[in-house]
């Protein structure tokens, strides 16, 4: 695939989330999720819809007007989530989505991504270095310096 090929195919079939969240601290929680559909083009009104029904998935409907400094690190981490669904990904990338959090909120998280896996069809693929957080997955990949030791499957 060329660049512009890439980059559509990035934008229509994969979903982000960051271990640093990533969000934009001028913008609340809504126009954070509202901006990843405004690079695919969608208009504002169907935006800010999705946007809330993302929200809604991961329970912070009630914070939708917070900008980041008002969330907690586990409720910026579901902002993160939120924005990666709104696209309805297939696949979703998710960098140590439970590097920042604590024990309660990671669990948390980690039966949210399984739900969406379960209920939603989507595909996680997930970095961590956490053991705990690697019981949540079917298949789990082990590496070492860039080299895959062994690979499991938990189902």
């Amino acid at each position: 695939m060329n660049e512009n090929e890439l980059c559509l195919f990035r934008r229509e079939h994969l979903g982000f989330i960051f271990q640093s969240y990533n969000l934009i601290s001028t913008m609340t929680a809504i126009e954070n999720i509202a901006l990843a559909l405004t690079f695919a083009g969608v208009k504002k009104d169907i935006r800010f819809s999705k946007a809330k029904e993302a929200l809604e998935i991961v329970g912070l409907l009630d914070r939708m007007e917070h900008k980041p400094n008002e969330l907690s690190g586990g409720q910026q981490q579901r902002v993160s989530i939120a924005r990666a669904l709104v696209n309805h990904p297939e696949i979703i990338l998710a960098d140590e989505p439970t590097g920042n959090l604590d024990s309660k909120t990671s669990t948390d998280i980690m039966e949210m991504i399984t739900k969406l896996n379960r209920e939603d069809n989507q595909t996680f693929v997930i970095v961590t270095h956490d053991p705990e957080v690697s019981k949540y997955c079917t298949k789990v990949i082990h590496m070492c310096d860039g080299l895959i030791e062994s690979w499991e499957d938990q189902r």
